[in-house]
């Protein structure tokens, strides 16, 4: 258990927090706002932020989309660079925040900012960033990472780079208010999936981030176990923080970490346009059986302190139904079906997109190759 840990980003947590950010935000500050689709101009998080700006040079940009697109994205690049913004406002969910790290990056290169994601480009700079999350599910309001989308060739990647990390971040619980059902669930599920992958490895003997691990797991199990209960202040300031804490780097410091799940699963998106967090709950059960002796004893430890079950022989083989029995009683699917064309051509186009983009040895133990993958998908598949 060796690491080096920080994370800068300073945290305003709670209601009524938006104005807050005036505290951190540079004076002087030169401002582009990057948004979505424009929910926040009805949910009043906009009318809070241009308040809150009033005394500011800025600028906008909106219609980033979910699974922000490099093509998109590069609009605002175009801004960042003719407006000499020094400063980028992320307001919105994972995707957004994503989107705005390529931003700031990409606005500090002259050649095309899709290096960054290929990795022919190394950052060594970008414009400074601050975030007010809207949909509580990836941690990127607190972390480096950030997956952005070509769509011209269906290529999902992504890069890490600690100067995108966010200066500060807003979590104000009651921009959750408006959120769709399904937006919620998602928020869940990627979450969830987001500990599991830090958490579901093989034994380490780091106690401390098992422990918070399980206890994010069961935080998030009671969430969705309640979900009944989700127009409840308390409710959603618990799932905001648990999605923010379950991919703040602090779990996975020192330990293995798996990520396959993900690698698989933004395939599917890229291919398809699956919910980010669907992809996630299609693969993960099938990913866990096809590797479960591998992942047998970490199987067994969340069994018995997450989910409560006793000792057997098979104990692995039912925390990972327990698991697929969380996610339906949430309404979200374990298979695939929505593909065009066939079964088999559908596997072979995600084990393509694997191939092309380097997959090849996915996993804690890089145990997962091409062939393995293909075997994962055949159960993940309807």
């Amino acid at each position: 258990m060796q690491f080096s840990y920080a994370n800068p980003t300073q945290i305003f947590f709670g209601q009524g927090q938006i104005s807050s950010i005036t505290q951190p935000l540079p004076n002087d500050a030169k401002v582009l706002v990057i948004y979505g689709g424009g929910s926040i101009k009805r949910n009043g998080v906009y009318d809070q932020v241009t308040k809150t700006l009033a005394d500011y040079e800025w600028y906008e940009f909106s219609g980033v989309e979910p699974n922000p697109t490099k093509e998109t994205l590069d609009k605002a690049v175009a801004i960042v660079k003719e407006k000499s913004i020094d400063f980028i406002l992320a307001v919105g969910g994972g995707s957004v925040i994503d989107g705005s790290k390529y931003v700031a990056a990409a606005s500090h290169y002259d050649g095309d900012g899709w290096d960054i994601l290929t990795g022919q480009y190394q950052v060594s700079s970008a414009v400074s960033l601050g975030a007010i999350l809207t949909l509580p599910a990836t941690g990127s309001e607190s972390n480096m990472g950030a997956v952005i989308t070509k769509a011209e060739t269906h290529t999902k990647l992504a890069f890490l780079s600690p100067f995108v990390q966010p200066k500060f971040a807003v979590l104000d619980p009651d921009v959750m208010k408006t959120l769709p059902e399904k937006q919620l669930l998602n928020g869940i599920v990627d979450a969830w999936v987001h500990v599991c992958e830090q958490y579901l490895t093989s034994q380490h003997g780091a106690m401390v981030q098992d422990g918070y691990a399980e206890t994010l797991l069961k935080t998030l199990k009671s969430l969705g176990d309640s979900f009944d209960q989700r127009d409840n202040d308390q409710w959603r300031a618990n799932l905001m923080w648990s999605a923010n804490q379950a991919l703040n780097g602090l779990i996975g410091s020192g330990v293995p970490q798996d990520w396959a799940t993900h690698m698989i699963g933004h395939e599917m998106t890229a291919l398809w346009g699956v919910d980010h967090a669907r992809s996630l709950a299609i693969v993960q059960p099938s990913l866990l059986r096809h590797q479960i002796e591998a992942k047998r004893a970490k199987l067994e430890q969340m069994g018995i302190n997450v989910f409560g079950l006793q000792h057997s022989t098979d104990l692995a083989e039912k925390t990972i139904d327990a698991i697929e029995q969380f996610y339906a009683s949430m309404n979200v699917d374990t298979q695939f079906s929505d593909y065009e064309s066939t079964k088999a051509q559908a596997v072979d186009a995600v084990v393509t997109q694997l191939s092309e983009h380097g997959m090849t040895k996915l996993g804690e133990h890089q145990q997962i190759g091409l062939e393995e993958s293909r075997q994962i998908l055949e159960q993940a598949i309807a």
